[in-house]
């Protein structure tokens, strides 16, 4: 009787080892996707912030012109009026 007790012992522990090597191989998975999705997400953060910045470039560029005709149209005197 001791060895049938001992027997079924030892099969679930056999079971419990193979259950917990599946769910660490699982965890492994599920933390390499992670980390690929963090990766990314990390991308596209910088590819959106280098958006902006060439958005605010693009601004410095458009206001410069704006000057610039500004300008050209004061020294030829075809301005509008003043707002």
């Amino acid at each position: 009787m001791a060895d049938n007790i001992e027997n079924l012992t030892l099969e679930l522990l056999k079971r419990i080892q193979a259950e917990q090597s599946a769910s660490r191989d699982r965890d492994n998975e599920i933390l390499s996707r992670l980390s690929y999705i963090e990766s990314g997400l990390s991308r596209i953060s910088r590819d959106q912030s280098l958006n902006y910045s060439e958005i605010v470039g693009d601004r410095h560029v458009v206001d410069k012109m704006r000057d610039r005709i500004d300008r050209i149209e004061r020294r030829l005197d075809i301005c509008d009026a003043a707002p």
